[in-house]
């Protein structure tokens, strides 16, 4: 075919679809001018012009077959039947808008629900960082050791172990160190808390990103022992602080405790490897660290290992395996470990130690050590299938139940001589239309309701909007189409087995038993998925109540944390010491305040240790990790943590008093196995340390985690241990959220140049730690209760249109003296078997899911029989309600009517 033909060709199969009246008009003209020459023909040779025109037509033939060749010719008719099944498909559902409102709603909160978490796993788990250049060859660097506890996974480490893996790896062809943690940004009034990024400048080369202004920093800006004072903006700041002006190189940023000439600005979406909000402004790391290690201390960060605050990402070289990688890195922390316990003997040796290294995909979520709160996202993922499954079963019930009603007009319509395939066609043109209305709502569900669960679920700042993703609007087509396709299913195989004869006899009635038996096993099949739901449902409630009731070693109800942010006041340390003790006498004058102390960490958010010697153990670390608190006197006070024997703090342990300490339980048993703890000695930072004496044993207490085991933990004065790094504890009566900010006011006053104060209640923090089941509770609860009403509303459609199906039986019965109550029995009864039998399946699968529900749960068994036995009742009772209404409508069958109606 020429390149003229085809042109031909095209043009005239799109003049057939779109100028079709034209074209129709067109072929009218052409067949009328055949026949009518035909006519004149047989006139000349004498026929009447009726009959000339009657033997002209029967020698043309059948007029609209040829019309119909004729189209069919175009190659278009598919479309055309496409249309045609389209507006016969809407006309339908227009005239039925409680049935179409019904199955849209039904499909859009399935399908809603499904993209909203689809977007949420995606961007936890599979997507990776925007710009990233070969994300198979890219791994997030985990260390790993063991210790008297078993093996420890990090994730964070130290600026120096990054530098030894660096100089003693050989299998990767770039390695970066990396970290984002809030800082404020601005000064004065302007300042906020911002996500900022301290990266090394060989992240960059991770990427095919360019600045959209400016440039990114260069290895040159990036040097121990203090790196260049320079910084690239986030796109969004840029555009949200600046305005988006070109002009903005060469301008000051403050950022934490200094100042930063800004160089450039990342471009639209790069965020390099933030797991948390987009950055705001992307740091030297070696800039950041020394300014935060001013003084003495700068060096340490670089040559020493107490200092872990950073991440590190490795690209591997072409044709190393992950197995050859992580050997080539364990070999260089082997080497690094050995380094570190030269200079700190105490680490332990490396045959105890077994340092290895895991190189974990680039995504942090799918790393080991999976976070609690990930792993319930992912559960409720397939909980959000299983009430897509439970939304398409009962439209396919609703689909097939119309179909039903349809037999005789389905049966007309294949005797008048349209083909079964076109039927099966129309029906899915059905399903499929209904199904994208479904998303559309689905969409708008997930678009502005989906916003609830992403701000459960992802950090603050991070987009997500349904409707402004590719991946999730193509998700949501995907399961659009596959929903079309899977509830036509059951009408269509309906009407393939339609009998004409016995259809168009029946009329109305349902003469089959098959369909109401597929019917059947739909209803079972979400009542036995609700099952499934509703069972996780109370064993993450049993958990939450579990977690809420442990007794974590304080008593942190009414106890407020007061961080000091000191942006670069400059203050010595007698300085720092005077500003802290200001503050803890203020405060302790302050309205509401019943009693306040100094300490050095925050239970659940930070731990701070240090090395220990006692007489007769070689080696203290090697019997676990022992962690440390410094407070006042009134520390034990304020946080609710009780001493047991002996004695706390007293006002009487300053700075050159003999040295004390406090000690937990467990760390008593540790050290001092079948001996009183009190009066030992135990040396802290070296072992040429002064004594500090055991004068208190103290309750044990959870530090990192509520439901991990309790830390080996010792308290410290503050006036003998780092007096200058103290924060704040209040004890307060009344509400926690109200005397928060008038604390904060109340403080602020006392703070030199623009450092200022920020108030948190310890029960936020303490939420941190219980947000995975809460959030597992909350979303089986819900997804459950959902599920539990759409099988409710699926046994009333079935209920009920059996009872409409068999209206002559029950008029025959009543008509034989049945009862009201046997009537209603009958009914109900019907609804309580298939039910029952979804319960008995439901708990079987609930059953065999427990081992992989398990680790998500706390001191709770996935078998427990209360549980079980709450959600069968549950169900069975929403099944007779359910079964009620239609079972005393059927017990109000005028049997005359009954007998009238067939």
């Amino acid at each position: 075919m020429t390149a003229a033909t085809a042109y031909s060709e095209i043009r005239y199969r799109l003049r057939a679809l779109f100028r079709r009246q034209e074209v129709e008009r067109e072929l009218d003209a052409e067949l009328a001018f055949h026949i009518q020459r035909e006519t004149d023909k047989l006139i000349a040779q004498g026929l009447p012009p009726a009959e000339a025109q009657r033997r002209a037509r029967i020698a043309f033939g059948g007029v609209e077959v040829i019309k119909d060749a004729s189209r069919d010719s175009r190659g278009i008719s598919w479309l055309e039947h496409a249309g045609q099944d389209l507006r016969y498909a809407l006309r339908s559902l227009r005239r039925n808008p409680g049935f179409t409102a019904g199955v849209v709603l039904t499909l859009g909160l399935g399908i809603g629900i499904n993209a909203a978490m689809f977007g949420i796993v995606d961007r936890l788990m599979f997507r990776t960082p925007a710009y990233l250049r070969e994300p198979s060859m890219v791994h997030r660097v985990y260390l790993q050791h063991t210790d008297r506890d078993g093996p420890q996974i990090e994730r964070s480490t130290q600026y120096t172990r990054y530098l030894d893996l660096k100089r003693w790896s050989h299998d990767f062809s770039a390695m970066a160190a990396y970290g984002d943690r809030s800082y404020p940004v601005g000064t004065g009034t302007s300042s906020r808390e911002m996500t900022v990024a301290t990266v090394s400048a060989t992240l960059f080369d991770f990427f095919d990103a360019r600045p959209v202004v400016g440039r990114f920093f260069s290895a040159e800006e990036d040097t121990v022992p203090v790196g260049a004072m320079v910084a690239v903006l986030g796109y969004g700041y840029w555009q949200g602080e600046y305005g988006g002006r070109m002009g903005v190189v060469g301008q000051r940023i403050h950022v934490g405790t200094a100042d930063y000439t800004i160089i450039g600005v990342a471009p639209k979406n790069f965020v390099g490897i933030a797991d948390n909000a987009p950055p705001t402004v992307f740091l030297p790391i070696t800039a950041f660290a020394g300014t935060f290690r001013a003084g003495p201390r700068l060096t340490s960060y670089y040559t020493s290992y107490n200092w872990s605050w950073m991440r590190i990402l490795a690209r591997r070289k072409p044709g190393v395996s992950i197995a050859d990688a992580e050997a080539d890195l364990s070999q260089a922390y082997r080497k690094s470990w050995e380094n570190e316990r030269s200079l700190s003997p105490s680490v332990a040796a490396l045959d105890v130690a077994k340092p290895a290294v895991i190189a974990g995909p680039v995504q942090a979520e799918r790393g080991p050590g999976l976070h609690a709160v990930t792993r319930v996202a992912a559960w409720v993922s397939g909980v959000a299938l299983i009430v897509l499954i439970i939304a398409c079963a009962n439209v396919a019930n609703l689909l097939l139940a119309r179909s039903l009603r349809r037999r005789r007009e389905i049966a007309l319509r294949l005797a008048l001589g349209v083909t079964r395939r076109r039927l099966v066609l129309q029906f899915l043109t059905e399903s499929l239309l209904l199904a994208a209305c479904g998303a559309v709502a689905g969409l708008a569900l997930a678009q502005w309701g989906g916003a609830v669960l992403r701000g459960l679920f992802l950090p603050a700042g991070v987009p997500a909007a349904a409707l402004a993703d590719g991946r999730t609007l193509g998700f949501a087509l995907a399961t659009a189409v596959f929903i079309g396709l899977l509830t036509g299913v059951a009408p269509i195989i309906q009407a393939r087995r339609t009998d004409l004869v016995e259809s168009l006899k029946s009329g109305a009635r349902d003469g089959g038993g098959r369909r109401s038996r597929a019917r059947t096993a739909l209803l079972l099949i979400q009542a036995a998925l609700s099952v499934t739901l509703l069972v996780g449902a109370g064993q993450f409630v049993q958990s939450l109540h579990h977690v809420q009731s442990l007794h974590l070693g304080y008593d942190l109800d009414g106890v407020l944390y007061v961080n000091l942010n000191e942006r670069g006041a400059g203050l010595t340390q007698p300085q720092e010491v005077a500003l802290r003790q200001q503050l803890l006498e203020r405060a302790r004058h302050t309205p509401g305040v019943e009693q306040a102390a100094l300490g050095l960490t925050v239970p659940f958010w930070d731990i701070w240790s240090d090395n220990l010697f006692v007489t007769g153990i070689d080696s203290v670390s090697r019997l676990g990790e022992f962690t440390l608190q410094a407070g006042s006197p009134e520390y034990f006070g304020t946080v609710g943590t009780r001493i047991l024997r002996g004695r706390g703090i007293g006002p009487g342990d300053v700075e050159h008093s003999p040295g004390i300490v406090i000690v937990s339980e467990l760390m008593a048993s540790t050290l001092w196995p079948g001996k009183d703890a009190l009066g030992q000695c135990l040396r802290v930072g070296a072992d040429t340390a002064p004594c500090s004496t055991v004068v208190g044993i103290a309750e044990n207490i959870r530090q990192g985690s509520i439901t991990g085991e309790p830390a080996r933990h010792y308290y410290l004065p503050t006036t003998q241990y780092h007096p200058e790094a103290a924060v704040l504890f209040l004890r307060v009566r009344g509400d926690v959220v109200q005397l928060s900010e008038s604390i904060r006011r109340e403080l602020q006053p006392l703070m030199p140049g623009d450092a200022y104060l920020s108030v948190t209640p310890m029960t936020d923090i303490i939420g941190e730690q219980t947000q995975s089941w809460r959030l597992g509770a909350t979303m089986f609860v819900a997804f459950g209760g959902l599920a539990l009403i759409l099988a409710a509303i699926g046994l009333y459609s079935v209920i009920a249109y059996d009872v409409a199906q068999r209206t002559h039986e029950l008029g025959v019965r009543i008509a034989l003296g049945a009862r009201v109550q046997d009537v209603i029995g009958l009914v109900v009864g019907g609804g309580l078997r298939v039910v029952l039998a979804g319960v008995i399946v439901g708990a079987g699968v609930s059953l065999a899911a427990g081992r992989w529900m398990a680790p998500l749960l706390y001191a709770q068994s996935p078998h427990d029989p209360v549980v079980f036995g709450m959600v069968a009742a549950t169900l069975l009772f929403v099944a007779v309600v359910a079964s009620a209404i239609p079972a005393f409508r059927a017990s109000r069958v005028d049997p005359n009517e009954a007998l009238r109606s067939e």
